[in-house]
């Protein structure tokens, strides 16, 4: 029997570190298990410099042998996890309540079916704008810098939105709002995916993905209650109303995080990214220890600008990549925002409850809390999505994971357009089942991996670039979705629409194989180059 530790002993003392024999991870997969190979050095072995990747994958080890599977996450990691979660619960909640406040502003602003698409377009095309104006601007300024920025924006444009007195300065309001969503979108990924254990990137990154889904449903859900509680055409200005002091102390929140250690070093800033990696590692009993950052291969000289341009993003070493980001998403946000914003509309339509039919405000109300709730039921199957996509990321893959989304997304389409040859129950039963199986295979599969690979396949001197051009591209259709569906609904019905985006999803899946770059597991210092 060997003698127990103190209790308060530090891993350093009583812990042998597992180090890698080239100074590097060596991934592979083992039966859809991700495993690292390593050595154990003595407790009294020289510092080794590592990478900022290698110190927060860094295994504690008992005298023993015994060993932890992961390494354990700390409050900083938390926090940061944390604050970046709460900008996608925004992100779902303003754009999926928008399709349920919809018919209210119709009213209101007395707009027809171009200007429907003008207002669920805006926030989509500020979302375009963001992810590359300002997501981009993460590879010059910093993650954290944008991570604040974003919601400052986010909250003034919130604020401004409540007192919109015309349809123009809705939309510009709507625009603001989807600027500071599109910059989290690479953002919230990179400041999440550069501090985190590789092995746990997957599940992590997705959860706060998850987190969408969440607010989506709270959209919906909000918009419901509201409209219940104060049933008038201006309801919803307090629908948005209620994310206002949600978003400030999110914004407060992320003041006091710590810059991404992987950003600092890339840049040449090593003395930063020492102390960085300190403040993101703090645990008691404390290890690592000591912190001690080895120079990267082409790392830039600290007070040098990156000569990394958009351009790099189509260079023959990257050009795969930005293809593997970009299609498939803009290839899913057809489908999702589409059916999304307007699930309302078309089950208000599926169920008898048409526009046409409407001969006060009490009954414009009633058909929008019947669609919200038809709406809240399908949503949840969002949320059911994502928990899968979480839990089988890091097991099964990010590639299979989405070809098989994708799939899965065509078949509910088809059982959706298969409603407009019934009536009555079938039909309303087709519509349910299409929608639902929809949104748990696209949260399973594309909504969830393609967000997730667009912020891994990158080196870090562009990883904010190539994630905002991926997400940019992708809301590139979203928007025209948006713009382009309640015409189309009117011009040729929704059963045709439904075809158009089967032969989407399935070519989705296509190209999702033909560029296929697998991450799993894969410590994000292997893409440097």
């Amino acid at each position: 029997m060997g003698t127990s530790a103190p209790a308060d002993a530090p891993f350093s003392r009583e812990f042998l570190t597992l180090r890698h024999a080239n100074s590097l991870p060596v991934l592979r997969q083992k039966e859809s298990r991700i495993m690292v190979e390593t050595t154990a050095y003595p407790l009294n072995s020289p510092s080794r410099s590592k990478s900022v990747q290698d110190h927060i994958d860094e295994l504690p080890m008992w005298a023993d042998g015994t060993r932890l599977l992961a390494a354990p996450m700390t409050g900083m990691q938390w926090l940061i996890w944390s604050l970046a979660a709460a900008g996608k619960f925004f992100e779902g909640f303003v754009v999926f309540m928008t399709g349920v406040a919809l018919p209210l502003l119709s009213s209101e602003f007395n707009i027809g079916a171009a200007w429907h698409g003008v207002i669920t377009a805006a926030s989509l095309f500020g979302i375009l704008v963001g992810a590359v104006a300002l997501g981009g601007m993460s590879d010059r300024f910093g993650r954290k810098p944008m991570f604040v920025a974003e919601m400052v924006i986010f909250v003034a444009f919130l604020v401004a939105l409540i007192f919109c007195t015309n349809v123009y300065f809705l939309v510009i309001c709507l625009f603001g709002i989807g600027l500071s969503l599109g910059c989290d979108y690479p953002t919230a990924h990179m400041i999440i995916s550069e501090s985190i254990p590789s092995t746990s990137r997957g599940k992590l990154v997705l959860g706060a993905f998850a987190f969408q889904a969440v607010g989506a449903l709270g959209g919906t859900a909000i918009g419901y209650l509201v409209l219940s509680t104060l049933p008038e055409i201006g309801a919803w200005r307090w629908m948005f109303a209620s994310a206002i002091i949600p978003a400030v102390l999110v914004t407060i929140g992320r003041f006091y995080i710590v810059e991404s250690a992987n950003w600092l070093s890339a840049r040449g800033h090593v003395d930063k990214a020492e102390l960085a990696v300190k403040r993101l590692l703090v645990r008691k009993p404390q290890y690592p220890a000591e912190i001690k950052l080895a120079a990267r291969e082409g790392q830039a000289v600290e007070g040098h600008q990156s000569k990394q341009t958009f351009a790099a993003l189509f260079n023959k070493t990257n050009r795969r990549a930005t293809i593997l980001a970009s299609v498939p998403w803009f290839l899913q946000d057809l489908g999702t925002y589409g059916i999304g914003i307007f699930t309302p509309t078309i089950l208000a339509a599926a169920v008898g409850a048409n526009s046409d039919h409407v001969r006060s405000v009490a009954d414009l109300i009633a058909n929008d809390i019947t669609a919200a709730k038809g709406a809240a039921l399908i949503t949840t199957l969002l949320i059911v999505g994502i928990i899968f996509a979480v839990l089988l990321a890091d097991v099964v893959g990010r590639i299979a994971l989405q070809i098989l989304g994708f799939f899965g997304c065509a078949v509910g389409l088809f059982l959706a357009s298969l409603s407009s040859n019934f009536t009555g129950g079938t039909q309303t039963l087709l519509i349910f089942a299409g929608f639902m199986l929809f949104n748990f295979m696209t949260n399973l599969g594309p909504n969830a991996q393609t967000y997730l690979l667009a912020g891994e396949v990158f080196p870090t001197a562009i990883r904010g670039k190539g994630a905002g051009f991926a997400a940019a591209f992708a809301k590139i259709g979203a928007v025209a979705t948006a713009f382009l569906f309640p015409i189309l609904l009117v011009a040729i019905g929704t059963q045709a629409l439904l075809y158009g985006l089967i032969v989407v999803s399935i070519l989705g899946a296509a190209v999702t194989w033909l560029f296929r770059i697998e991450t799993t597991g894969v410590n994000l210092d292997r893409l440097e180059g």
